[in-house]
């Protein structure tokens, strides 16, 4: 057919049974991309759905799209934050976090190429856990 139209609420949401708060929806899978990786993010007000961690990828950037609310990012040592409509992109090595310490809900579209294997480098202790934040649902 050439298109696929895919609603983001009908994916799964893979922290349903969890206990951090927000949804993480990957869509590739649902929408059969083939070179692009796409994943719905949805942050509650006042959330570190993170808790303290972080992380970098091995080789691939993502774009991170921010349609709704503002978003506090660390990147490397800065902490900054990012008001939608906003695009922010990032390098594959440069080391990353994010919460949403406002008072609404915060979503990200996260873009990046689609590769067959996880390129994730986990950081456990990234920065402290926000004080304000709640870290589980």
């Amino acid at each position: 057919m050439g298109y696929k139209i895919v609603k983001p609420d009908e994916v799964k949401d893979y922290y349903a049974d969890s206990d951090v708060p927000g949804e993480f929806r990957r869509l590739t899978d649902a929408l059969e991309a083939k070179q692009l990786a796409a994943t719905l993010i949805r942050i509650p007000a006042h959330s570190d759905f993170e808790q303290g961690t972080g992380h970098s990828h091995k080789e691939i950037e993502e774009i991170y799209l921010i349609t709704r609310g503002v978003l506090t990012m660390r990147f490397g040592d800065k902490v900054t934050k990012v008001k939608a409509p906003a695009a922010v992109k990032i390098d594959a090595e440069t080391r990353r976090s994010h919460r949403n310490e406002g008072n609404e809900l915060v979503e990200i579209w996260a873009i990046s190429p689609k590769i067959d294997h996880d390129d994730s480098v986990f950081i456990k202790k990234f920065w402290p856990a926000s004080p304000k934040a709640r870290q589980k649902r």
